[in-house]
């Protein structure tokens, strides 16, 4: 364990030093209090209770159908797991259009789940939001490139920066962002070369996800790594495990043991 890694929770200064140490970031999401507590204890750095939630945990096709309410039930569970990893909160769909609107969602977030910070998806527009969240005392997470909340503007789910005009576009983006006051940023599905470049060229950690590995860190959606899914993940995606079949196979053999059984089975039986 290095020397930037106390047993207190981690702040945004110890994600910084892990940055500045050349130390990779590891961040995971997590929906629920027992997800979060096992990867707190596995050493996660950061844990981020995305708005992906829609998506693996809800059952929406897009984020966009996750709410305030939503994300402050999840992120008060996570909070609640939790001892070391500092723990962040998407601003979903529709609570950050200005700068008032995002810091009254934000201080709700804040107060009512214990996370210390919060993350919002945007562009250079969004970067008067994250200078009036800092002067606040909120720390923000930028998140660029693929936006699963602007995914109608977009025009779907693809790869960023392919063409010099894109790339030059998003380079200018970070820059404002990390001048704007975040304390990091996300680059998701970005041309692993710009990804690169605009790593080299910021002083705040990036943090990649389908971005190739040369981020300070990397974010995959804790259901993804795991295999905690009916459809298939990413491309970019190795899972470690095959938690879906385990809970499959698991639910089978109840099913077999309850429908074949001639009486109670040991685990129902009451003494």
């Amino acid at each position: 364990m290095s020397a930037n890694r106390p047993q207190a929770r981690l702040t945004i200064r110890n994600i910084q030093a892990l940055r500045d140490g050349g130390e990779r970031i590891a961040m995971l999401t997590a929906y629920d209090n027992v997800t979060a507590a096992v990867l707190d204890q596995a050493g996660i750095d950061i844990i981020l209770v995305g708005d992906s939630l829609g998506n693996v945990v809800l059952g929406h096709p897009t984020t966009l159908s996750v709410t305030l309410d939503d994300m402050i039930r999840h992120g008060a569970a996570v909070h609640r797991g939790t001892a070391r990893a500092l723990i962040i909160c998407d601003l979903p769909f529709g609570t950050a259009t200005d700068p008032e609107t995002a810091l009254r969602s934000a201080i709700t977030v804040l107060q009512q789940t214990g996370c210390q910070a919060v993350k919002i998806e945007g562009g250079a527009p969004a970067a008067p939001t994250i200078t009036r969240l800092r002067e606040q005392g909120i720390p923000v997470m930028a998140h660029i490139g693929l936006m699963p909340q602007a995914v109608h503007q977009l025009g779907g789910y693809y790869v960023h920066g392919k063409n010099a005009e894109s790339a030059e576009r998003l380079m200018e983006t970070a820059l404002a962002l990390q001048h704007a006051g975040a304390f990091a940023i996300v680059l998701e599905c970005i041309v692993p070369d710009l990804a690169a470049e605009i790593t080299r060229r910021l002083t705040i950690p990036t943090i990649g996800i389908g971005s190739g590995a040369a981020c300070s860190g990397q974010v995959l959606v804790v259901n993804d790594l795991i295999g905690l899914n009916i459809e298939r993940p990413p491309s970019f995606v190795v899972p470690r495990a095959d938690v879906a079949a385990v809970i499959r196979e698991a639910a089978c053999a109840y099913v077999a043991e309850v429908k074949n059984a001639s009486g109670q089975s040991k685990e129902t039986q009451v003494d």
